[in-house]
């Protein structure tokens, strides 16, 4: 044998160990991406063997399968491609085959030939149930082929739509019924030529129909093909005697059997008004109305009716948003050409519309979009975010002679004066800071916020909130006198104090937070080597701090997997920093960090981030301290009825967290003012959930259509773009869609009093069909179950 004809050998088992079906597969195709033309596959059961070897081209290619070949052999074959197992096979051989020969030395399981459209099967013995169903022939190329030298199982050809089917009937497993129980039901198409008894198959699907001389000659010719691939060529004479074969072909629409079927009044007089008319089961039981209904029924009778639940759910966006701001109305806003109302309206919400929605905010409204179902980008809120800048200040209400005083100028501080001070209550802020800002303004690198954009947030602000006092440390006594002077009282002082870390030499390292605010005044030199202990997204922004100062090994280490997440850990990388888990710290001495593993990680600067807590040593004995932090009521109450909390004081969270909860505190504390109740708290305090601060539940974005919206838009170009990509989930765009696809014209829009509309059903004309809801592409619409008859 020339080195041509030798296999190339591939065996499924490994170190002892069975090989999975796809490396088997990817090694396959290895092998014919470099050339093998003849492979030997040693099997283990693994399916797909020899399917879809595009790669060999136009050149032949042999795969020769020994041990036991699982499932779908040959399946998806190619043209050119022969495949013979050596010996029986399971089920499902060549399933959708596309052009492959497959030759089966032994018996075949279920599902021989299933879909097959083009390629040869041959089967050196008999063949389970469903064999030939479904194939399809394309006039285009030479039809599918079914070789069976012994019999076929139940079900065989079962809608049959092409292809030809020779079954020899030679050692069959059912000598006395080779074509097994019920075959060709549903045959369409194709041949079947058979050898022998059988048990009946669909006469209003098939029939018998002599062989002519051409059927003939192709099945003689092609015979002798088949044994010698099979290796029984003895068998030819035997055979080859013309009388002894039949041939069955598909109906063709005009001889199908036609079968009496009994009509819905013949039915309704001899069963329905036997059984449940006058003297059968029911009808001396009920005075219900007996007489036939339309096919198609309106009004109280349809199964399910059409609702038009406009914003009845919040949308992904509003609802993930811990800051509340419907985002869906600032898109539709823009969608209206009003984009300057669509800045403004954020200023309802938040102070920082364009530092925190621009800039700082992970998006989580993006996140959630329902866009993402679709892998289609969400709405890019970051665009209208930027564009917030030049938003000018809120008219003011008049003073109404309540008075607040807010303990922390960072964004939970400024959050709910700046609240305070819309619904017309004086508010006053003190804070520890040269300036206004907490971390956003001391800490937060600016390559992640830009200088320009801070400072035209805060002059906004400075004109809403006159009345600050800087560089103020609070103690209990000065907490009682604000109590005193105050309608009340909003700690917001945030969470100052690291966390330390209990290990020798710790006096070497430096705070994460000390590091970032000396690193912005520019008064700290980090060396070139430097190890971060805490990899979450403050020991991200430590590296960035330290790569801009000069570092050039920035090393971050964490006893897990690291938390940090968007911007910071993308910023991170991108400045070259090293990331590290698990690390445990033994000691901290002149060299760096000494891992317990005994490792030393060279340092000029060690910076540690494992998380900060409050000082809650200035607070009242009247409030209570829980685990650290100052425990809170839903509306931020405190244990003192005249004390709120909010921010990390209460617990750590995002930028967003801190201003969502300052302007729900704003809102009860403004309710208490009035002598009214807060309202309910659903959707509002510390906890996150599903719910809008509207008290709404997130719509089910499987009720939103996306199918309107163009797939290939990777990003987008303007504020109007992103507008028009809103799916304005749980809000009508009022686009009349549903108006226009109803089949019954059932659906018409009502204008109400001033700029308000609605659609509404007409349920003497709807049939409750859905098509308004499946086609809203808002979600607007819902299918509900009718009320009950009685």
């Amino acid at each position: 044998m020339t080195d041509q004809q030798r296999y190339h050998l591939i065996c499924g088992r490994e170190d002892d160990i069975r090989l999975e079906s796809r490396v088997l597969e990817e090694r396959l195709q290895d092998a014919v991406a470099r050339g093998s033309r003849r492979i030997e596959v040693e099997a283990w059961g693994q399916h797909g063997i020899g399917g879809r070897l595009w790669r060999a081209g136009d050149d032949p290619l042999h795969i020769r399968v020994t041990g036991h070949s699982g499932q779908r052999l040959g399946a998806m074959g190619f043209p050119g491609t022969r495949i013979e197992n050596m010996g029986p096979a399971s089920d499902d051989v060549g399933w959708l085959n596309a052009g492959a020969e497959i030759i089966v030395h032994g018996h075949g399981s279920n599902g021989v030939a299933n879909a097959m459209a083009q390629g040869k099967v041959c089967v050196a013995g008999s063949i389970g149930a469903r064999g030939m169903t479904m194939t399809k022939h394309n006039p285009r190329f030479a039809p599918p082929e079914l070789w069976v030298l012994g019999s076929v199982g139940d079900y065989f050809g079962e809608f049959m739509a092409g292809g030809v089917a020779v079954i020899c009937g030679i050692e069959a497993q059912t000598p006395g019924n080779i074509l097994g129980y019920r075959p060709l039901v549903g045959m369409v198409g194709g041949k079947v030529f058979f050898r022998g008894p059988h048990g009946g198959y669909s006469k209003s699907d098939a029939k018998l129909m002599p062989i002519s001389d051409a059927d003939w000659q192709w099945l003689v010719e092609n015979l002798w093909e088949y044994l010698e691939a099979i290796g029984r060529t003895e068998l030819y004479d035997e055979l080859a005697e013309r009388e002894r074969w039949q041939l069955i072909t598909a109906r063709t629409p005009q001889d199908k059997v036609i079968r009496k079927t009994r009509s819905i009044s013949e039915f309704r007089q001899s069963v329905w008004n036997r059984e449940l008319g006058a003297g059968g089961l029911v009808g001396d039981l009920t005075d219900m109305d007996m007489s036939p209904i339309p096919l198609i029924t309106t009004g109280e009778l349809r199964r399910f009716v059409p609702v038009w639940e406009n914003r009845m759910y919040a949308p992904p966006c509003e609802a993930s948003c811990p800051t509340g701001i419907p985002v869906h109305e600032r898109w539709r806003l823009v969608r209206e050409g009003r984009v300057d109302e669509a800045v403004d309206m954020a200023l309802a919400y938040t102070p920082f519309p364009a530092a925190i929605c621009g800039y700082l905010c992970p998006n989580l409204c993006m996140q959630s979009c329902t866009r993402n179902s679709a892998s289609m980008p969400s709405v890019d809120i970051t665009q209208l975010g930027r564009a917030s800048i030049d938003a000018k200040a809120p008219e003011l209400p008049p003073i109404t002679g309540k008075k607040a005083a807010v303990v922390g100028g960072g964004p939970a501080g400024i959050s709910v004066a700046w609240q305070l001070r819309q619904a017309g209550h004086e508010a006053v802020v003190f804070d520890m800071s040269e300036q206004l800002g907490g971390k956003m303004r001391h800490l937060i690198p600016e390559s992640r916020i830009p200088k320009e954009v801070l400072d035209a947030e805060f002059e906004r602000i400075r004109s809403v909130l006159p009345h600050v006092n800087l560089q103020q440390e609070m103690t209990k006594d000065e907490i009682e006198q604000l109590k005193a002077d105050y309608d009340f009282v909003v700690i917001a002082a945030g969470a100052r104090k690291p966390r330390i870390l209990p290990v020798p030499g710790v006096e070497r390292t430096v705070a994460a937070n000390d590091f970032l605010a000396r690193a912005k005044r520019g008064r700290i030199e980090p060396g070139r080597t430097v190890v971060i202990i805490g990899a979450g997204n403050v020991g991200c922004d430590a590296a960035v701090e330290a790569d801009r100062l000069g570092a050039e090994n920035i090393t971050l280490i964490d006893v897990q997997e690291p938390a940090s997440f968007g911007r910071e850990r993308e910023h991170a990388e991108a400045a070259g920093a090293k990331f590290r888990w698990p690390c445990y710290t033994r000691e901290i001495t002149e060299e760096g960090v000494v891992l317990e593993s005994g490792e030393v990680l060279p340092a000029d600067t060690v910076v540690v981030s494992i998380g900060d807590v409050p000082d809650t040593e200035f607070l009242l004995d009247s409030v209570q301290i829980e685990n650290g932090f100052v425990k809170v009521n839903a509306h931020y109450q405190t244990t003192d009825p005249k004390i709120f909390a909010i921010g990390d004081i209460v617990r750590p969270g995002l930028l967003t967290d801190a201003i969502g909860a300052g302007r729900k505190a704003a809102a009860a504390m403004g309710e208490i003012a009035g002598g009214r109740r807060p309202a309910s708290a659903t959707g509002m305090g510390p906890e996150l959930n599903s719910v809008s601060d509207a008290g709404l539940q997130m719509i089910d974005t499987s009720r939103v259509s996306l199918e309107y919206f163009d797939p290939r838009i990777s990003a987008f170009s303007g504020v109007e773009q992103c507008g028009a990509s809103c799916a304005s989930c749980g809000t009508c765009r009022d686009c009349g869609i549903c108006e226009a696809i109803c089949p019954r014209g059932a659906i018409s829009r009502k204008q109400l009093p001033g700029a308000d509309y609605e659609y509404v059903a007409d349920p003497d004309l709807c049939i409750g069909c859905g098509f308004c809801a499946g086609a809203c592409p808002c979600g607007v619409w819902a299918m509900r179950e009718n009320d009950p008859l009685n």
